[in-house]
């Protein structure tokens, strides 16, 4: 139902894939002073940066359906890699464009079915390809890898130039929105030529937990996604050209080094490529943002600049995402509106990706849908954060494996409660073999690394009391409650007192 008709703005969303908040360089840390990133420092002086926006579940094609529903994993059925986003699902695209928008999509989809809701879409199958990407539209689509259209060039560039070529020939007389999709940061983490020489000579800064041995050094309850697995990818690819993963700047070869120096070396070039990768869809956002600026569009266009989800650069010894630690959950997030507000801004309140939809609805002049689980931060943004705004938000990882055992969790704004419950529950694409029940807790403002589980410690019992009767309440109030899973309810009885 649109409110009391205002004039409403254009809306440009960019979406990148585990373009994670170490690399951006607005956020700090220890690679802000060598990545390439003008264009994202450029939308942060103009707008406002989130320094507490968080996904409900870190992976790809979770993440991408609760952003365009606004739901979490259990309500719209998209709980791991291998669901589909059904076409006859409600999201955001279909509001707006009930409501008068013009809608667009360009680049990665990953949700499996044809994209609905959208005026015009051309959309990679699946991953997509770094180099001369096959796009698909309306006119070609075919479900799987197949149908679709090749187009020369870097992914990156090629999606921004069809999105900028869509917007240049959109109806003038509509708003718009435009959802630019970027491939990068994906792994294998490739880069266009200009970018090859970025880095040269420059000595990366390596995270304090680079060589975490393992749970024994930090309490941790699982193993999780070591660099010596990138490595092994790396020598792979090296050996086998036809690899899944086309990874730039091989042959890659760690002989005769010892196993520290093997992750170093590993982690020396995640970085790099990641950093490079990154350069790309900064360079490319600064394209966008100038084609606002010459249509005379620029104040009158909401833009947004976030990622999926976070993704570990090393630290716990880690690359990948799916975990509730703060380098995966974390979403990095910026959003300019010159019309409403000043620039140069951050916010700490705790926003989640079922929030961006609800947000999205608000600008167009919109009622928040019914099927939208989150709310709209547009007043957070303004300054005037509602006296109910959530003090703590709920977690799920569903993609059960053994050494990333499935898990939920809450976080607030100092602490942090996990529990790993390590069943596959039927998911697609989980492995059945089932870890034992275990429970992580972190003091995020003594040791905001989560290099310490002090889960079963005395001066956290009451802390952990009030925070697990938290969860619980969370739970049921996002309809979460694992009622369909008698394991579970088994499992929580048996922990929920440990």
């Amino acid at each position: 139902m649109k409110k009391t008709e205002i004039q409403r703005p254009n809306i440009l969303f960019i979406l990148s894939d585990d373009h994670t908040s170490q690399a951006w360089g607005i956020y700090g840390g220890i690679l802000k002073d060598v990545v390439h990133t003008p264009n994202i420092s450029r939308l942060a002086d103009e707008g406002i940066v989130l320094d507490n926006c968080f996904c409900t579940n870190s992976i790809c094609t979770p993440s991408r359906a609760t952003i365009l529903t606004g739901q979490y994993s259990q309500h719209n059925g998209v709980y791991t890699l291998a669901d589909a986003l059904s076409p006859d699902s409600m999201n955001i695209a279909k509001v707006l464009h009930e409501n008068g928008y013009q809608t667009a999509l360009v680049g990665k989809w990953h949700l499996k079915k044809q994209p609905a809701g959208f005026d015009y879409f051309n959309v990679l199958p699946g991953q997509g390809r770094y180099w001369n990407p096959i796009l698909k539209n309306k006119e070609n689509w075919e479900d799987g890898y197949g149908g679709g259209k090749e187009y020369k060039g870097f992914s990156t560039d090629v999606i921004a130039d069809l999105s900028i070529d869509w917007m240049k020939n959109r109806d003038k007389t509509k708003p718009f929105m435009m959802m630019c999709h970027f491939k990068a940061t994906h792994e294998p983490f490739d880069f266009p030529d200009r970018f090859k020489h970025l880095l040269d000579s420059v000595e990366i800064p390596e995270p304090a937990s680079l060589f975490d041995a393992g749970p024994e050094t930090t309490g941790r309850t699982f193993k999780g996604q070591v660099l010596e697995n990138l490595r092994d990818r790396y020598l792979e690819n090296t050996r086998n050209p036809d690899y899944w993963a086309q990874y730039p700047e091989l042959p890659f070869s760690v002989d005769g080094l010892s196993a520290k120096e093997q992750r170093r070396k590993t982690y020396h070039k995640l970085v790099k490529d990641f950093i490079r990768s990154g350069a790309a869809i900064d360079d490319n956002i600064g394209k966008l943002l100038d084609f606002l600026e010459a249509e005379g569009i620029a104040d009158n266009t909401v833009v947004i600049y976030t990622a999926d989800q976070g993704y570990f650069l090393g630290e716990h010894g880690f690359f990948d995402k799916r975990l509730i630690y703060e380098e995966s959950l974390r979403m990095p997030f910026v959003i300019r509106y010159p019309k409403e507000f000043n620039g140069g801004q951050r916010i700490d309140d705790i926003i989640l990706n079922i929030d961006f939809a609800a947000l999205l609805a608000d600008y167009a002049n919109i009622e928040k849908p019914g099927f939208v689980q989150g709310s709209s931060f547009r007043e957070n943004l303004k300054g005037t954060t509602p006296n109910d705004w959530r003090q703590s938000m709920y977690y799920r990882y569903w993609l059960h494996s053994v050494d990333r055992p499935a898990h939920f969790g809450i976080r607030n704004q100092r602490y942090k409660l996990a529990f790993f419950y390590g069943q596959p529950l039927s998911m697609k694409g989980t492995q059945q073999e089932t870890t034992a029940p275990a429970w992580e807790f972190f003091d995020l403002q003594k040791d905001p690394k989560e290099l310490h589980n002090a889960y079963g410690e005395a001066e956290y019992d009451a802390i952990i009391a009030q925070m697990k009767e938290e969860l619980i309440k969370l739970r049921n109030e996002c309809g979460d409650t694992d009622d369909k899973y008698p394991v579970m309810q088994e499992i929580i009885e048996n922990n929920w007192q440990d």
